[in-house]
């Protein structure tokens, strides 16, 4: 289904499960304040594998109750300014975790399984936090052989941006193969992209391999620049200059709330 952003939006509840991708790989910042501006509250955010200031937004518009990642940065600008406060006030949970431990999870509920399993966990800090992952023993051993299990995860949305889609739904998503894992596990999945086209993208036969079928996309929608700040691979560069700027006035309540009506007056203005 082609659509509106807003109604990608209006797609997502308060309370959900949602799988955001790392800065790189398609973030969909125009998302960002049509989602902000729905009032969605006890969001569970799971970052594939880190977050930046997607997250870091939604954490300061108090949308979000549970965050999991293995890192949350604004790369050369710093910290994630309204991630750090929430965690030193207790106001938001949060699930430590590493970038094998979510990648683990992710192919767990792409395969149905209720579980993959890790060692390099063993004799980590991380164990003592994670009351959900669990050490077991290797079935297959005659020997003790602990290894650790990290339960399938299994979220109820997907929302991530691309360059291209065509008219029948399928997502070109390149080499971004975890894009791909987020659409694969998760319940809907909501993309943005910078076009959509005619022709068919699974036709191509040196765009096919990078195609993410319509069957694991629920909706899409056009937004030009749609990943900005961050960049897009064979689209556009991130803008550094931005991402200081929010990193900067994000540093207090007041600045964030200030920089969210910034941001509402220039979307005015675009209109």
């Amino acid at each position: 289904m082609i659509t509106s952003v807003e109604k990608l939006a209006g797609l997502v509840t308060s309370g959900a499960k949602i799988a955001l991708p790392v800065d790189y790989a398609g973030v969909s910042m125009a998302m960002t304040r049509p989602l902000i501006a729905r009032g969605l509250r006890d969001l569970h955010l799971v970052c594939v594998p880190t977050g930046g200031i997607q997250p870091d937004m939604f954490i300061g518009a108090g949308m979000v109750k549970t965050i999991e990642t293995s890192a949350m940065t604004l790369g050369e600008a710093g910290g994630a300014p309204c991630f750090g406060r929430a965690v030193q006030q207790g106001s938001v949970k949060l699930m430590d975790a590493t970038c094998p431990a979510v990648h683990a999870g992710f192919l767990a509920s792409q395969k149905g399984a209720p579980f993959a399993v890790m060692r390099g966990l063993i004799g980590t800090d991380l164990l003592a936090n994670r009351p959900d992952w669990k050490i077991i023993d290797n079935p297959f051993s005659e020997d003790k052989d602990p290894i650790v299990a990290i339960p399938a995860i299994r979220p109820d949305f997907a929302i991530f941006h691309a360059p291209l889609a065509d008219r029948f739904g399928n997502v070109w998503i390149g080499r971004r193969r975890e894009l791909g894992a987020m659409a694969y596990a998760s319940a809907t999945t909501l993309v943005t992209v910078e076009r959509v086209v005619d022709d068919n993208l699974l036709s191509d036969e040196k765009m096919a391999a990078g195609v993410l079928p319509a069957l694991y996309i629920e909706a899409v929608a056009e937004a030009k620049f749609g990943a900005k700040p961050y960049g897009l691979w064979g689209e556009y560069a991130p803008d550094t200059a931005e991402i200081m700027r929010y990193a900067g006035e994000a540093r207090t309540p007041e600045g964030f709330a200030a920089y969210l009506a910034a941001s509402d007056r220039k979307l005015e203005t675009v209109a």
